[in-house]
C-alpha cells in the first residue's frame, strides 16, 4: 500500500509495559498503535518494557493497524538497546524522540542498519531546535527510512515555556510550517496529542484545527479519543460527492485533454482531480478497514 494513501487518522500511544492495554489495542478501531518505551515508562521498567514491546509485535493480532515502537533517544542509557531490539522485531516502524536536526536522523538510520528494508523511521518534532531545522530534517527522507513526523506539542511547550491553551496560539506558526516541510518531501505528518481525554468536545475542536492545517491524523493518549478522531479525519459524504463528480466530469470524452472544466457550477482544475482521486482512494481504504 502506498503509505501516502494509507489511512492514518488515529495513532494511539500505549505504555509497552501495560500488557492489558496492549491486548485491548488489538480490538480498538485506531489506524496505528504506538508501543511507548519513552515517556510512559519509568526508568526501572525500561528493560522489561522493551522486551514486552518486541514480544507483543511478535505475537501479532493487530490486524490492519500499523505498529510502531517509540524508542528512547540514543543519548539515553536505553536508546541503543531499544534500537537494536526494534531493528530485529517485526514492527512497521520505530518512532524516535527529540530530533533536533538532520544529523539525528542519520544517527538513527545508522542504528537501524540491520532492520528489514520495509521498517520505517518516524520522528517526533518536539524541540525548539527541530522547528528551526524542519526543511533540513525533511530532506533526509530521500536517503533514509524517514517517512512520518508526529508533533510533540507538550514537549515543545515545555522547551518554549509557552502556555498550551485550547486554541494553541503559540504553536500555530510551527504547525503550519511543519506540515509544509513534511509535504515538500512526501512525509506523512500527525498532529500532537490533546491532553483533554475526558472532554471530547474540546478534543474534537482541536482535531478539526489539525485537519484544517492539513495533518493526516492525530496522536492520541486515550481510547475514548479514537472514534471522534476517526470521524474528523475521514472524508465527509459532502466531500466525497464532490470528488466523485469531479472524477466523472474529467472522464467525459468532451473534457479529454482539458486542464480546467466546470463541475456543478464550480471551476475544477487538474489539481482538483488529483485531490479528488486521493480522497476517494483513502475513503475506500477506510471503508475496507472499518
Amino acid at each position: 500500500m502506498d503509505s501516502n494513501l494509507r489511512p492514518r487518522r488515529s495513532a494511539l500511544y500505549l505504555p509497552a509495559s501495560n500488557a492489558k492495554a496492549i491486548a485491548k489495542a488489538r480490538t480498538l478501531p485506531c489506524d496505528m498503535v504506538i508501543l511507548d518505551l519513552e515517556d510512559a515508562v519509568a526508568p526501572e521498567m525500561k528493560d522489561a518494557a522493551r522486551g514486552a514491546a518486541v514480544a507483543a509485535v511478535a505475537e501479532g493480532g493487530f490486524g490492519h493497524r500499523e505498529i510502531a515502537i517509540r524508542a528512547n533517544g540514543l543519548d539515553t542509557p536505553w536508546g541503543a538497546a531499544d534500537l537494536a531490539a526494534i531493528a530485529g522485531s517485526h514492527a512497521d516502524a520505530v518512532l524516535v524522540p527529540k530530533v533536533d536536526g538532520p544529523e539525528d536522523i542519520q544517527g538513527y538510520q545508522d542504528a537501524l542498519g540491520s532492520a528489514p528494508p520495509a521498517m520505517q523511521l518516524w520522528a517526533m518534532i518536539e524541540t525548539c531546535a527541530s522547528v528551526a531545522n524542519l526543511p533540513a530534517i525533511a530532506a533526509t527522507a530521500s536517503s533514509t527510512r524517514l517517512s512520518l513526523w508526529i508533533m510533540g506539542t507538550n514537549d515543545l511547550a515545555k522547551e518554549m515555556r509557552a502556555q498550551l491553551t485550547p486554541c494553541r496560539t503559540p504553536f500555530l506558526p510551527f504547525l503550519s510550517v511543519a506540515v509544509a516541510a513534511a509535504r515538500s518531501q512526501g512525509i506523512a505528518i500527525l498532529d500532537g496529542v490533546c491532553n483533554e481525554f475526558r472532554d471530547l468536545e474540546a478534543f474534537e475542536t482541536e482535531a478539526r484545527q489539525g485537519l484544517m492545517f492539513g495533518f493526516d491524523g492525530k496522536s492520541l493518549i486515550h481510547p475514548a479519543q479514537i472514534e471522534p478522531c476517526n470521524a474528523v479525519f475521514s472524508p465527509s459524504e459532502t466531500e466525497l460527492t464532490w470528488a466523485r463528480a469531479v472524477i466523472d466530469a474529467f472522464a467525459l470524452p468532451e473534457n479529454a485533454g482539458k486542464g480546467a472544466i466546470k463541475v456543478e457550477g464550480r471551476m475544477a482544475e487538474l489539481l482538483h482531480l488529483e485531490q479528488a482521486q486521493r480522497l476517494v482512494t483513502v475513503a475506500e481504504r477506510i471503508a475496507a478497514h472499518d
